[in-house]
């Protein structure tokens, strides 16, 4: 577990970040989505289910791994194609994947949300076996009224059945089980949780980003985290910042993992809960984890 106190230097170059990036999320939030680069990414429409999904598709000689990337309720009442595409141009998606391919990373590429030993264990996994990216796909996600297992089941049927087969189709990546993973962050978090635990037969990797959750409910989680488990094995991680109001119910999820003995990561970044930590350490860890975990590679 990773899970340090920030220094005063790391807060100060913090808040310089969340200054800096504030005015550029205001402007972002006041512009249409930027036109697709059809060589990276794919922008896919379900009609029938009512969906959309940005696809990144770096590319490759051979069939990369796949990660559902869910965002967060900010995007949510903003469109589909604002939500397909929040990773991308809220997130800043591509800006690390691509900073991954030619590390090492440095403090300015995690927006100043980071600690020295943390940023030196990424390089060091990038030295030992350099990035080759993976397909990102990123559907729009939907605020769901029932926030039960029950009420998140809809949508997780929609990725499992109805978007991962067509990214797999158009990106021509691996259809193996152990190379698929889910992941999002904040309320996005809590659906990649709820669709990685009801399909463990379909994920080989399931993590988190600050999710929205409350300490009470980390029981709830924690006993279908053990059954998933008990019916397939897969690699399981929470990452949450030392700002994020969501932080005691992570701890607290954390600690019901290791009472019903579910194998798991916590890691916890400085930062707060908003777009510039997705664009920082949000994303970069992500990014990262899933790529080493999905190639079956060791994850810092």
């Amino acid at each position: 577990m990773t899970d340090d106190r920030p220094s005063l230097l790391t807060r100060r170059r913090a808040l310089l970040g969340l200054a800096a990036f504030s005015l550029g999320a205001c402007r972002s939030k006041q512009t249409p989505p930027s036109p697709v680069d059809g060589l990276r990414w794919k922008d896919l429409s379900f009609p029938i289910d009512e969906q959309r999904a940005l696809v990144l598709t770096p590319p490759s000689a051979r069939p990369l791994p796949v990660l559902v990337a869910l965002h967060g309720r900010g995007e949510s009442g903003r469109g589909l194609e604002v939500g397909a595409f929040a990773w991308r141009d809220d997130y800043g998606l591509d800006r690390i994947d691509r900073r991954l391919s030619a590390p090492p990373l440095t403090g300015v590429d995690l927006e100043g949300f980071f600690r020295s030993e943390r940023l030196a264990q990424m390089n060091d996994s990038l030295a030992k076996h350099p990035y080759e990216g993976l397909v990102v796909a990123c559907p729009y996600t939907p605020v769901v009224a029932d926030r039960s297992e029950k009420g998140a089941a809809p949508f997780g049927r929609f990725v499992t059945d109805v978007l991962l087969p067509r990214v797999r189709a158009e990106a021509k990546a691996s259809t193996d089980r152990a190379a698929t993973g889910i992941d999002g962050v904040s309320m996005g978090g809590r659906l990649a949780l709820f669709v990685g635990f009801a399909f463990p037969e379909i994920f080989g990797a399931v993590g988190a980003l600050q999710p929205a959750l409350k300490p009470d409910e980390a029981p709830v989680f924690a006993k279908l985290a053990r059954a998933a488990m008990d019916r397939q094995p897969f690699a399981l991680r929470l990452v949450s910042s030392d700002g994020d109001p969501f932080l005691p119910a992570v701890r607290a999820l954390a600690a019901a993992l290791a009472d019903v003995k579910v194998p798991h990561q916590l890691v916890v970044t400085p930062g707060p809960h908003d777009y510039a930590w997705n664009r920082g350490p949000g994303g970069a860890e992500m990014l990262l984890w899933h790529e080493r975990v999905l190639r079956r590679w060791p994850a810092p």
